[in-house]
């Protein structure tokens, strides 16, 4: 008999992933994220523009019967098409069309019911932090937090509709001491699903990484502090909380509910040809030509193998067929005494 998805195994979970497509087509952003992954905004602003509609289309075709197509990179709601590509995309058959976004033009509630109209089914809002203080010190961008917070509240209005809300916070050393207050703040707003999302240790996160970047081991403890706080908490809302620590190697995380325990989605996305640099990737041999420029497929799994290592202990670990690994910019600071591998069951 199929069991629930509440017991399901971290390792079941993540051997069940469906692929889902990743549309890059924000050029720009109006935030500025000091652990952004996206460090190179020139390069974001020529590969992202090249992304037409003529080429969004191309690629919604070309992967269509996809569980998902998610708009993202840089700040999707700057491109004026997107509620065409949300409209393209039901049309042709995606059974989630979802954005991930800052949120912050979705408080003019009529955009986020035009985007919904047209197909929107799923929106990730990131939000870092439940006072204005903590998520603009992030941010670097002044206002930003009452605008996303004006966002949650107008897809919380859709959620009747059958619009899922759902977060993700980039955990940092100014936000990890809050988790508790974070959580309940984005629950009172009506997000379905809270995502506590580890840093890639690249782009901004590499280069300010002595400033922002916890261990893995902090992380863990603190997100096992947090689910104690919630269980003996009277005011919490539901006896097992929806939130979830995403993108940690899971050697760390042992004592966490497997419920808990959350994965990177298996996605792809294009880059254009000349863009599509990544170790161990012949980006001329995967290119394809789409109305007149050459664009390349990239998996998860091809920026894990680029810039992630595994040591040979690893084999030895019960997680190691569904471990990432450990990204190479943060083996070479913190070194690899926090990794221990779990005996198998």
């Amino acid at each position: 008999m199929q069991r629930a998805p509440a017991e399901e195994t971290v390792a079941e979970k993540m051997d069940g992933r469906d692929e889902r497509l990743h549309v890059s087509i924000g050029a720009v952003c109006n935030n500025n994220c000091v652990f952004c992954m996206e460090e190179d905004r020139d390069g974001r602003y020529v590969n992202n523009s090249a992304m037409t509609r003529e080429r969004v289309r191309w690629m919604l075709e070309k992967h269509r019967g996809a569980e998902e197509v998610c708009f993202t990179s840089g700040e999707p709601t700057t491109r004026p098409e997107l509620a065409d590509f949300c409209a393209w995309a039901k049309e042709l058959g995606y059974a989630r069309v979802s954005v991930m976004t800052n949120g912050r033009r979705l408080g003019h509630f009529p955009y986020a019911v035009h985007l919904a109209k047209q197909g929107m089914n799923r929106f990730y809002v990131s939000i870092h932090g439940h006072t204005a203080k903590l998520h603009e010190g992030l941010t670097r961008t002044p206002e930003s937090f009452a605008q996303t917070v004006g966002g949650l509240d107008s897809i919380a209005k859709l959620r009747r509709f059958g619009v899922q809300l759902h977060t993700s916070t980039v955990l940092t050393d100014r936000n990890l001491p809050h988790l508790a207050e974070i959580y309940r703040f984005l629950r009172a707003h009506g997000v379905d699903q809270v995502v506590f999302n580890v840093m890639q240790a690249n782009g901004r996160a590499n280069t300010f990484f002595e400033q922002i970047f916890p261990t893995y081991t902090e992380i863990a403890r603190e997100f096992r502090g947090f689910l104690a706080t919630m269980a003996g908490d009277p005011r919490a809302p539901e006896p097992q909380p929806s939130a979830f620590l995403v993108d940690i190697p899971l050697c760390t995380t042992e004592g966490i509910p497997d419920f808990h325990r959350g994965f990177v989605e298996r996605h792809v996305h294009y880059d254009l040809e000349e863009r599509a640099i990544l170790d161990g990737v012949d980006a001329q041999a995967r290119a394809e030509e789409s109305h007149g420029r050459r664009l390349v497929v990239l998996s998860r799994e091809d920026l894990d193998q680029a810039r992630r290592d595994k040591r040979d202990e690893c084999a030895r670990c019960r997680h190691d067929r569904q471990c990432e690994g450990v990204w190479r910019n943060y083996a070479r600071r913190r070194g690899w005494d926090e990794f221990t591998p779990v005996p198998a069951e």
